[in-house]
């Protein structure tokens, strides 16, 4: 039986972080995770890694897609948060945002969702570095491995 599966070194891959400014008290601690978890793996953030800023997680995919295009990014890490209210206008965001999916299928580039949407404020917290662990860390972690399972297929 032959096995294909990723590994955790994040050396030689360049890799980019699209990030929501909305929200942005609970997207910088993402952002400060999925850099601590590339350089924990061997990525040279000042080489390797290019953040790009954007207004929300509406606008997540059309930055993503325009850099997938590119050609200069192995992988494309997305984060943000989106927060329910009381109004269907989270239904819309969040939707909007999960749809880079389709760019990662269409350009084969790992495009990793780390777009936290959440019922309430104390979720977002929880998820962004306390109890519940930090998903900006697990998205480094995905983007590392998706792009060493790539390369081996």
């Amino acid at each position: 039986m032959n096995i294909i599966e990723g590994d955790f070194n994040g050396a030689n891959m360049n890799i980019a972080i699209v990030v929501a400014r909305w929200n942005y008290f609970i997207v910088e601690k993402l952002l400060e995770g999925a850099l601590d978890g590339l350089r924990r793996h061997g990525a040279t953030i000042d080489t390797q890694v290019t953040t790009i800023y954007c207004p929300g997680c509406y606008e997540i995919p059309t930055v993503t897609k325009k850099a997938a295009l590119s050609g200069k990014y192995d992988a494309i890490i997305t984060l943000g948060a989106v927060i329910r209210g009381a109004t269907p206008h989270f239904d819309y965001v969040a939707s909007a945002a999960a749809s880079i999916n389709s760019i990662a299928v269409d350009t084969n580039i790992p495009c990793i969702f780390g777009v936290l949407t959440t019922d309430t404020i104390e979720q977002a917290i929880e998820r962004s570095g306390t109890k519940a662990g930090n998903k900006g860390f697990e998205a480094a972690m995905v983007a590392i491995e998706m792009v060493n399972v790539l390369r081996k297929i």
